[in-house]
């Protein structure tokens, strides 16, 4: 079995030396891959991220969003014992605030905010995946908690698509074995190719 927290170290490290220029390259590669995927096209809210750490940035992805007049949202943290996410609209020049891990998020009122439920695709970052659409992200839970209705087989609201973006390198060698609060993607996308795994 895998351990978690070994690949975190290494995928992170790995992510940190890589190039501007190879982030550029993969970012504009995924944003390819994806605006030809349907559950794209279908899409009239977009949920992506703000990238650290050397995350895929989603920026290529989000600029094909708007310019498919497409509404784009980031999670903001809500800070609660549960600490889920809620969706903010985003455009560039929207004011911004550092949240307590001081990643940047819109800076609105929570009236224009959406809940998981509401949007249509959400582009995810990840630190690793595996072939059966198991993801590791950065250990905090926020996606799993706020996403976590998908798990209930009796839920008949939306389903949005959960899309990890990631470099091909953070595919895992050994599957990972999921948590019983792990919430599966739907598919990966990275610089070498698109994964539908439902």
């Amino acid at each position: 079995m895998t351990n978690r927290d070994s690949l975190r170290r290494r995928m992170r490290d790995a992510r940190r030396r890589l190039t501007v220029a190879e982030r550029a390259e993969a970012a504009a590669a995924v944003a390819r891959r994806v605006t030809d995927w349907p559950p794209f096209g279908a899409a009239a809210r977009i949920a992506g991220y703000w990238a650290c750490g050397g995350e895929l940035d989603p920026k290529p992805l989000l600029e094909a969003a708007w310019a498919g007049a497409k509404a784009v949202y980031l999670p903001i943290v809500i800070e609660t014992p549960s600490c889920r996410l809620r969706f903010a609209p985003y455009r560039p020049g929207c004011p911004l605030r550092p949240n307590r891990f001081a990643i940047p998020e819109p800076d609105v009122p929570d009236s224009q905010c959406l809940a998981p439920d509401e949007l249509d695709l959400v582009a995810m970052p990840l630190v690793a995946f595996d072939s059966a659409g198991v993801r590791l992200g950065m250990g905090g839970g926020f996606y799993d908690r706020s996403f976590a209705f998908l798990r209930d087989s009796a839920y008949r609201g939306r389903r949005p698509w959960l899309l990890g973006l990631g470099y091909e390198f953070q595919q895992a060698a050994e599957p990972l074995q999921p948590g019983p609060w792990d919430v599966p993607m739907h598919a990966v996308v990275t610089d070498a190719r698109l994964r539908v795994f439902a």
